[in-house]
C-alpha cells in the first residue's frame, strides 16, 4: 500500500489530453525519484520471478522506460514492440483497434523465438488492446506469454477482460477506478 500511495502522489493527471474528456496519467515525475523507480521495478518483477521469464517485451514508447529494468531484474532479455514503420526488419505485425482509432504494431526479426517465455510490459493498462495485440504477436511467433506487468491500470476501461484469453497473470501497482 505504501508503494501505491507514493506512486499516486507522483503521477500527474493532465485533463483533456490527448483529446477532450481524457485524463492523461503522466508518469514522468516518477523518474525524478530513483528509489521509487527501483521499488516499482522490484514490485513489477516480483510475481514473475518463478515463471521462468526469458524475455520481456516493452510496448512503445512508455513500455521502454521500465521494461529494460524489469528484464534486468528477472535476468531476461528485452525486446521492443514498435508502431508501424519504425523497425528496419520486421518479423511480425498486427493491426488492432484502440480507444482513439486503430493502430499497427511490429516486432523485429529474431528478438523473440519459438519457446520463449515472455512477460509483456507497458506503463498503462486501459482497454487492453495494445497489450493483447503484443501478446498475439508473441504467440504468432510460437512463444508463450506468461504474464503482463503494468505500472497503472484504468480499471473502468476493462483492459483485464481483453487479456483474459491469454490466461496469464496481470500485475499492476496503481489502479484508478475512474
Amino acid at each position: 500500500m505504501l508503494l501505491e500511495r507514493e506512486l499516486r502522489e507522483v503521477v500527474r493527471e493532465i485533463p483533456d489530453f490527448p483529446q477532450p474528456g481524457v485524463i492523461f496519467k503522466d508518469i514522468s515525475p516518477l523518474f525524478l525519484r530513483p528509489r521509487l523507480v527501483e521499488r516499482c521495478v522490484e514490485e513489477l518483477a516480483r510475481l514473475f520471478r518463478v515463471l521462468d521469464v526469458n524475455k520481456v517485451v516493452g510496448i512503445e514508447s512508455r513500455g521502454f522506460l521500465l521494461g529494460p529494468m524489469i528484464a534486468l531484474e528477472l535476468g531476461a532479455g528485452f525486446a521492443i514492440v514498435r508502431k508501424k514503420g519504425k523497425l528496419p526488419q520486421v518479423a511480425a505485425s498486427i493491426s488492432y483497434e484502440l480507444e482513439y482509432g486503430s493502430a499497427t504494431i511490429e516486432m523485429a526479426k529474431e528478438v523473440i523465438e519459438a519457446g520463449d517465455r515472455v512477460l509483456i510490459h507497458d506503463d498503462l493498462l486501459a482497454t487492453g488492446g495494445t497489450a493483447a495485440a503484443a501478446a498475439k504477436l508473441v504467440e504468432n511467433i510460437g512463444a508463450k506469454v506468461v504474464g503482463f506487468a503494468f505500472l497503472i491500470e484504468l480499471a473502468h476501461l476493462g483492459g483485464r477482460e481483453a487479456l483474459e484469453p491469454f490466461q496469464a497473470p496481470i500485475k499492476t501497482i496503481l489502479t484508478y477506478e475512474r
